[in-house]
């Protein structure tokens, strides 16, 4: 079925068969440049969403969502001029479930926001899981430092080493489009010191062994001449 907004069609059919076969680049193409991806789910309350703007960050989390090894599948889809909403689930191998509900505004064909609200599996009772960063094969090197991430159950797990004079703001966000990061953060700190601005301009220091829940609208930036070595558990799915 295809929408008609302001004359432009937005094939919902399209959208669908790029979601279930990990499509990214029909699914990234769908998005308008400067659209928006809200999310809540229990670690990000609906008083603190993850929030990204612009189509290059959306790709970023697109594709990171689709380099997990999960099964894809629309379960609902209906539109209604410039409005479209669909039903998704995702099982990881282990046959966790994350099941997620998402609401599309569409102008001139493509996508300008989507509000999505997702839930997934806990770990079973008694069940022990165990990773290893070092051994992680999920490692992607950038600028001035590299992530390792650990998927255990319904969450993942990143280290980040982040070296000195690393600036999200300077080496972040132009490929995210954004002054300022839009992800929640909650995170440990194992090594180094670094610090954080918010909106509101409040700067706050974080130093090896203290913990701290960092919301969307920030700059971070690494403190003195130690990396930073940082744990900070995936707002995604």
């Amino acid at each position: 079925m295809s929408v008609n907004t302001s004359g432009t069609e937005f094939d919902i059919d399209v959208f669908r068969r790029a979601v279930e076969d990990g499509d990214t680049d029909t699914l990234v193409g769908q998005f308008a440049e400067d659209a928006d991806m809200e999310t809540v789910d229990r670690r990000t309350p609906p008083s603190a969403p993850t929030v990204l703007h612009g189509r290059a960050s959306i790709e970023d989390q697109i594709r990171q969502v689709y380099s997990m090894d999960l099964d894809h599948e629309v379960l609902e889809c209906v539109t209604d001029g410039d409005h479209a909403a669909y039903t998704e689930r995702c099982t990881y191998p282990d046959g966790l479930t994350v099941r997620s509900i998402s609401m599309l505004d569409l102008e001139d064909g493509r996508i300008v926001h989507q509000s999505m609200v997702q839930a997934w599996d806990e770990e079973s009772p008694g069940a022990v899981r165990i990773g290893d960063f070092d051994t992680s094969d999920d490692r992607m090197e950038f600028d001035h430092g590299h992530v390792e991430s650990v998927r255990l159950g319904g969450q993942i797990l990143n280290r980040l080493t982040l070296e000195p004079g690393w600036r999200w703001s300077e080496h972040m966000g132009p490929d995210a489009g954004t002054d300022l990061c839009m992800a929640t953060h909650s995170l440990t700190l194992m090594r180094g010191t670094m610090g954080f601005r918010t909106s509101d301009g409040a700067e706050r220091e974080l130093r090896a062994g203290q913990v701290a829940f960092v919301p969307p609208g920030h700059d971070a930036w690494v403190i003195g001449d130690e990396p930073a070595v940082v744990v900070d558990r995936s707002m995604n799915g």
